[in-house]
């Protein structure tokens, strides 16, 4: 009787645990007077924005410069075939439909949770097409976190990079919002859907 009460606590501790994991952190913001901090703080004034990196597409072919985004927000989002969010990928494609004139979506393939994107680019092109009419920027599968990370994700996730945010993707399908200048706004965690206003708002 004991272990069997034992268990089934053990097993309610690690769904919690599960479910606290995917659902991810706080949405952030870009504190309001982040661009007055900005003119009396030389640290803030050497800060790399998104037009610092680039990456390869999808297939390899051709190199995303994110400087060629200038004058529109991006939402950078990093994604994955094999996760509970992978529906998501509808809305990411429909966000971008409807404010494409002034939104780039930009999915960024990455294998570090679970291992929910294990496929090869040709693999995950082929599932983005088939199931979800992706035809928004896809990129090269990079590492969002650890020893790995992306050059990319250590300035997303770095207050002396980025100059305020350090929340690192705790999820597939984290999503941060970059501004018409290049810097990175706000961060929404994993289960904010893409057409959830606190996005569309924010656009």
């Amino acid at each position: 009787m004991n272990f069997k009460f034992f268990y089934t606590i053990t097993l309610a501790i690690f769904a919690t645990i599960l479910f606290v994991s995917c659902a991810g952190g706080q949405s952030k913001s870009r504190p309001e007077n982040a661009d007055a901090n900005k003119t009396t703080n030389k640290k803030m004034e050497n800060l790399k924005t998104l037009y610092d990196f680039k990456l390869k597409s999808l297939d390899g072919k051709t190199e995303v410069d994110f400087s060629q985004y200038k004058g529109k927000k991006v939402l950078l989002v990093n994604v994955a075939s094999k996760c509970g969010l992978t529906p998501q990928y509808e809305d990411l494609q429909n966000l971008h439909t409807k404010y494409g004139d002034k939104l780039v979506v930009i999915g960024i393939p990455a294998n570090n949770f679970m291992g929910q994107e294990p496929g090869t680019s040709e693999e995950i092109a082929t599932f983005c097409k088939k199931n979800y009419g992706v035809s928004f920027q896809m990129t090269e599968k990079i590492s969002v976190l650890g020893d790995d990370q992306h050059a990319l994700y250590k300035w997303l996730t770095s207050k002396t990079e980025n100059g305020w945010n350090d929340q690192v993707p705790t999820w597939n399908f984290s999503k941060y919002l970059i501004n018409e200048k290049g810097e990175l706004v706000k961060y929404f965690e994993p289960k904010t859907k893409p057409l959830d206003e606190t996005i569309t708002k924010a656009i």
